[in-house]
Parts: structure tokens; C-alpha cells; sequence
């Protein structure tokens, strides 16, 4: 009888040190990806509320161009969040990536206005003035341009210069 008792002490004791280190090898294991899905649902939610369009393009031979976008989405982005976007242009086939320049007319580089900014963020509903310079093009050739903010969202738009 006390070799059963002792028998049965010994599974208890054992089944509870399995248990714990159990416990311990998979709860933290569980807690990341319960924190990885957590920043994975937010990153894809900004996504979703972060959306702009295209509204209009020009381009001149002098190869000064102006697109205007507008923010169609529900999350609103601050200055800097704009200045950190990334700005592709240049004829078809032979584009670059533009360096952000505060300074309008640099050649290579680009700057832009919020229209209409009364808070320094590009809300919903307000429209994007991106002013952007290359060397000088011939009248009808193909131009192409894509945005891309900061968190991926992107547009393209391709346009001949006028």
C-alpha cells in the first residue's frame, strides 16, 4: 500500500514539473505573437484609413512639374509624415527618386503645399501640391510619377508633358 501511495506522489510531482515547464516554454512564445498580431492588425488598419488620389498632373518642356493629390482617406497625415514620402519622376523608362528639398525649383528634388493648411497636416479632403524638376523634355513625351507615403500606400500616374 505505501508503494502505491509513493508511485502515485511520484506521477503527481512529475506531471506538475512537466506542467510548468510546459507553462513556461509556451506562454512567452504565445505573449509575442499575441504582440505581433496586435502591431500587424494596427499597421494594416493605418493602411486601410490612409488613402489619396491622383487628381491632376502637369508638366512643362522646361521639366517643372506639379501634380495635385487629394487625401481621400480618414487618417490625416502630419508635415513631417508627408516630407518622409517617397517621390519617383521622370520620362518613361527612365526615372529617379527625387530628394525632398524645402527649397521650390531644385533641380532633382521636390517640395509640396498642403492647400488650403490651416493645421499642418494633410486632412481628409484637402488637396497636395507636389512641384518637382527635371532637365528639360520634348513636348508630348510620357512622364511618369508615383507617390509613396511613408507606411507603403503609393500611386502611379503616367502623363505626357504639355
Amino acid at each position: 500500500m505505501s508503494s502505491e501511495t509513493f508511485t502515485t506522489a511520484l506521477f503527481l510531482i512529475t506531471s506538475i514539473i512537466a506542467a510548468g515547464v510546459l507553462i513556461n516554454a509556451i506562454f512567452p512564445v504565445v505573449y509575442t505573437m499575441a504582440g505581433t498580431f496586435a502591431s500587424s492588425s494596427h499597421d494594416s488598419d493605418q493602411r486601410m484609413r490612409t488613402d489619396f488620389r491622383v487628381v491632376t498632373t502637369h508638366c512643362t518642356i522646361s521639366g517643372e512639374a506639379t501634380v495635385w493629390m487629394k487625401n481621400i482617406g480618414s487618417a490625416r497625415l502630419a508635415a513631417p509624415e508627408v516630407a518622409k514620402s517617397d517621390l519617383f519622376f521622370g520620362k518613361v523608362g527612365s526615372f529617379s527618386r527625387m530628394a525632398y528639398n524645402e527649397t521650390p525649383g531644385v533641380l532633382n528634388g521636390w517640395n509640396y503645399q498642403v492647400e488650403d493648411d490651416t493645421n499642418g497636416y494633410w486632412d481628409q479632403g484637402e488637396t497636395l501640391r507636389v512641384d518637382t524638376k527635371v532637365t528639360p523634355v520634348e513636348k508630348g513625351e510620357m512622364m511618369y510619377f508615383q507617390f509613396v507615403l511613408p507606411d507603403g500606400v503609393s500611386r502611379t500616374e503616367q502623363f505626357s508633358v504639355g
